[in-house]
């Protein structure tokens, strides 16, 4: 099984990259929390330069 790689972003600037558990680990953030940045309901309620992205790489 291949292991999917994400990227958080906070508008131009990387937070972290690895896997779900290993950015909410580094973060201190639950897992939870790092899929929710991923979702178009969290990108609709926040502007690009505020909120984090998570991208798929």
């Amino acid at each position: 099984m291949q292991v999917k790689e994400y990227a958080l972003y906070k508008g131009e600037e990387i937070i972290a990259m690895g896997t779900k558990s290993e950015i909410a680990k580094k973060l201190g953030i639950s897992v939870h929390s790092v899929d929710h940045y991923g979702t178009p309901a969290y990108a609709r309620r926040t502007s690009e330069s505020k909120g984090r992205r998570l991208v798929k790489l």
